[in-house]
């Protein structure tokens, strides 16, 4: 899925983000993670959803229905990727608006496709097997829906938009090839990119892999390199909500993920929380990154509150 540049530098400015705070004040407003975890775990129920399997659509119907019953326009776009193997995939890109008639609107982006293939895990005999991806994507579009859930039971709407995409395909990709990753958010950036009228977001926040236990978000360089300022304006409010221990104020690497495309084609300045295991010896994205041990098991309540938390202290703190 991933591949780790740990020699780019970060550098650039400011590309237009143009974020505002409201104040320095905490927000009430709580994310669930009980809920959380139960949006993780229904995903997981349809088994692994790799591309073109059956799980994979019945899920995809799943969250198109999820974000719907929270008041979302919802649509799904869908299309014939190519993977690297010459492998046709039904590709559905999973796209609901929160209060689409503003033009003052944020990005929050996730994956939600299994990765067919084990290829990380210790025992050779499971490199065929498909992964839950109960991290490796559940989670991402387990933290959105539950956002989705918080705005919808609000009775204050907020003064901003909220484009909510699920990314397909970004796991059906090899070490060799850096284009066969991200699929999905390379069709949704392109075809961006050609719709002038769309409301562009003023910064996107792709969520990969926040559920882990033990996880710690260190500063993409890629995040940094593209969106210096959506990353201070999340790691502060981290720190703001109380969840600092999980965002370090340290760089990490540099990611091959669906933030690239958003960033370099959409042009929609987009960051990338994802965890960092500086010390990990399977993996420096944790121990179960590519494993059948992605599983229900090994997510974490307590990581998937941090993140959320975070996101709705940055989305309600927003004008």
């Amino acid at each position: 899925m991933l591949t780790a540049l740990a020699m780019m530098t970060a550098c650039g400015g400011s590309k237009g983000t143009n974020t505002k705070m409201e104040s320095e004040k905490v927000v009430t407003t709580a994310f669930d993670a009980d809920s959380c975890y139960a949006f993780c775990a229904k995903q997981c129920d349809f088994g692994p959803r790799t591309m073109n399997s059956e799980a994979h659509e019945l899920c995809g119907q799943w969250i198109v229905e999820k974000f719907r019953s929270y008041g979302m326009e919802v649509t799904e776009q869908r299309a014939t990727l190519m993977g690297f193997d010459d492998t046709p995939l039904q590709g559905n890109n999973i796209i609901a608006h929160y209060q689409p008639q503003l033009s003052n609107r944020i990005l929050l982006c996730a994956h939600w496709d299994s990765r067919p293939w084990a290829d990380n895990d210790p025992d050779p005999a499971n490199h065929t097997k498909p992964v839950m991806a109960a991290n490796d994507g559940a989670s991402g579009v387990a933290v959105m829906l539950e956002v989705a859930r918080v705005l919808c039971a609000d009775t204050c709407r907020l003064p901003i938009g909220i484009d909510f995409v699920c990314f397909d395909a970004e796991d059906w990709g090899t070490e060799d090839v850096s284009e066969s990753w991200a699929l999905g958010a390379q069709y949704w950036s392109d075809t961006f990119k050609q719709q002038p009228s769309a409301a562009k977001p003023r910064y996107g926040i792709l969520l990969d892999m926040v559920g882990g236990f033990g996880a710690r978000f260190y500063q993409e360089r890629l995040s940094l390199h593209y969106a210096p300022q959506v990353v201070e304006r999340v790691w502060k409010s981290a720190s703001i909500a109380g969840y600092s221990s999980f965002f370090p104020q340290e760089k990490g690497g540099g990611i091959t993920d669906d933030h690239g495309p958003v960033n370099e084609v959409a042009g929609i300045p987009c960051i990338d929380i994802i965890p960092y295991y500086p010390d990990c010896m399977e993996s420096s994205f944790g121990p179960t990154w590519h494993t059948i041990n992605d599983d229900m098991q090994h997510i974490d309540r307590g990581t998937l509150k941090a993140v959320g938390q975070t996101l709705i202290q940055v989305l309600y703190t927003e004008k």
